[in-house]
């Protein structure tokens, strides 16, 4: 006669009969206790990350917070040589900066910054693709390399260096005879050159990190539905690029708005520009009793750019999606 084997608890049948009940059965508190759910452990790290971004909030808050408040507060207020002694509520440096020769510097530099924005977006996007798809690995990392130091190269070493070549007594301006074409570098135009020797560098680096982003899916799958190379970039590849294109193009903007050294080297007053009428207000050369003006100057500037970023950011977030 056989008997049947005895039962031997399990491992997990013995942890929920642990305690105070017989090994090998589950008091009802232990089984509560085990389906129960945990509570999430917050990890220190996490609750600390934003530690790290501090360092970049002091440098946000005292590189431009400060400044900016600085600015708004000055150009709202009459400055140290009125004859009021200074500190009064005021809204004349504003009006003033909107008006005559400040107002015409405002427009040339918004229609200069424009300009050169648009055309160095629409030449460095094509420059960017033959770059980005070249069998010649080092002739793309050449390239890249030298757009990161044109696309700082500026001011006084820049201006001189037009001055040479292209001025009216230059090199290549008296071999070639531009001159009796009608060239001349110290113009609107010729600034217009000169600013596109950075920004269209600038635009290669921009905008090569969004044409990687291009999935060759994409091309693949208009291909096979017949689509040419020109129909895939009208409706495929634009599209998707549309929001990092107007992000190189404010990119662009603000170098080309902000720009002073090499104008000022290379034309002086002979093109009104808003940076260069800055520098002559904070040099002093303004009425007295207007020495906050610069200040207004340099807010009409900063609305400019919110401006310009208002358009930018929502845009921006659409591109996320696709380029991710």
């Amino acid at each position: 006669m056989t008997t049947a084997p005895t039962p031997v608890p399990t491992p997990a049948a013995a942890d929920l009969g642990g305690g105070a009940g017989a090994p090998g059965t589950a008091t009802p508190e232990s089984r509560a206790a085990s389906s129960a759910p945990r509570p999430a452990r917050r990890s220190r790290g996490g609750s600390r990350a934003w530690l790290a971004a501090l360092p970049l909030l002091l440098f946000f808050v005292v590189g431009f917070g400060l400044p900016t408040v600085a600015i708004t507060i000055g150009a709202f207020t009459t400055s140290t040589d009125s004859p009021d002694g200074g500190g009064t509520f005021t809204t004349a440096n504003l009006t003033d900066s909107l008006q005559g020769a400040y107002w015409t510097a405002l427009f040339g530099s918004i229609k200069l910054s424009l300009l050169t924005a648009l055309i160095g977006t629409v030449v460095g996007l094509p420059l960017a693709q033959a770059v980005l798809t070249s069998r010649f690995r080092m002739f793309r990392e050449a390239v890249l390399s030298g757009s990161g130091v044109l696309a700082n190269f500026g001011g006084v070493p820049l201006a001189f260096m037009f001055v040479a070549t292209l001025g009216n007594s230059g090199e290549v301006t008296q071999k070639l005879g531009l001159t009796k074409h009608g060239w001349n570098l110290y113009t609107f135009s010729g600034l217009s050159v000169v600013y596109l020797y950075f920004l269209v560098p600038l635009m290669i680096l921009t905008i090569t990190p969004a044409l990687e982003g291009l999935r060759v899916q994409w091309r693949e799958a208009a291909s096979n539905n017949g689509a040419t190379v020109l129909q895939y970039w009208r409706h495929v590849a634009l599209p998707v690029l549309l929001p990092s294109l107007l992000g190189g193009f404010v990119l662009l903007f603000g170098a080309s708005f902000a720009a002073y050294a090499t104008a000022e080297a290379m034309v002086g007053s002979s093109v009104p520009l808003i940076s260069m009428q800055i520098g002559d207000a904070l040099s002093g050369n303004v009425l007295v009793g207007q020495g906050n003006l610069a200040l207004a100057l340099g807010l009409d500037m900063i609305v400019v750019a919110c401006l310009v970023m208002a358009i930018y950011l929502p845009l921006q977030r659409r591109s996320a999606k696709w380029l991710a």
